[in-house]
């Protein structure tokens, strides 16, 4: 089964008591922060958080936002029982551009690539790190040596602020539950992702369709085997929260005027409650 391989990009969450899925963040400091308040009385120990990405992007406050999701989990992990994997991180657009900015040195065409990345986003996560995105064109323009001294500045920024630069760089491309039959065999009923999935590929396979491919997840009509339901975290068409049998669509269009959710379900799929900041 492709899901038993051992590989550290993916999260198995085994059979939690509960889930808790937030989508996309989109540096909506405010909404987090009440969405943080609403749910932390309800986790308990022997429940999973699974955060689907892009925490960052478009809003002003990306610094903010890291410190608020840094905080939330060491409250989290002060909880009786509570251990750091009942908490995890899926990987977005957003995290992938910023990987991408860290190596634009080895870019081909580096100040195209650069306006790319800030149009989709980073500009704004940049300048909330003091990072000024015009030098990063000026960089690019004058050479190497002044585009590998440009990132070196990035990465001096990000270790000002205590966990950034890790948090920043380092998140699973998908999670997914597994429980038992009677007859012992696995089973997976849920992935969770941030965008999509292209459903001609195997999980291992996916490699960015996990943040950019939104088209073979809208278009499914039967879920994607070995997992009954995909839920993902972020629609780039920001239409709200949508529920079927085999997927579901978290993004309310935090970050672009909507609120900001979160979903209790249960291992095997059932939604619970949706919670509302």
């Amino acid at each position: 089964m492709c899901c038993k391989n051992k590989d550290n990009s993916f999260s198995d969450l085994g059979n939690p008591n509960q889930i808790w899925a937030i989508p996309s963040i989109h540096a909506d400091i405010n909404r987090l922060t009440a969405l943080h308040d609403a749910i932390f009385d309800k986790i308990q120990a022997g429940d999973r958080l699974v955060y689907l990405g892009n925490y960052t992007g478009y809003g002003t406050e990306a610094r903010e936002t890291i410190d608020e999701l840094l905080t939330f989990r060491r409250m989290l992990l002060a909880k009786p029982a509570m251990k750091p994997t009942d908490i995890i991180y899926l990987r977005g657009q957003q995290e992938d551009l910023w990987g991408k900015l860290l190596q634009i040195q080895f870019h081909p065409t580096p100040v195209n690539a650069l306006i790319d990345l800030i149009g989709k986003g980073l500009g704004p996560t940049m300048q909330s790190y003091g990072i000024c995105p015009h030098d990063g064109i000026t960089a690019a323009k004058e050479g190497m040596y002044s585009l590998n001294k440009w990132t070196n500045h990035i990465r001096q920024k990000l270790r000002a602020h205590e966990g950034h630069d890790c948090f920043l760089t380092q998140h699973r491309r998908a999670a997914y539950t597994t429980t038992n039959n009677s007859n012992s065999n696995d089973q997976f009923p849920l992935l969770f992702v941030n965008t999509g999935i292209d459903t001609s590929k195997s999980l291992q396979e996916q490699k960015s369709n996990f943040w950019e491919n939104s088209a073979h997840f809208d278009k499914m009509t039967e879920s994607y085997a070995p997992f009954d339901k995909v839920v993902r975290g972020f629609d780039p068409a920001h239409k709200g929260l949508h529920l079927n049998c085999i997927t579901a669509t978290l993004d309310a269009g935090c970050g672009f005027g909507g609120p900001l959710i979160c979903a209790q379900m249960s291992a095997q799929g059932e939604f619970h409650e949706v919670l509302e900041a």
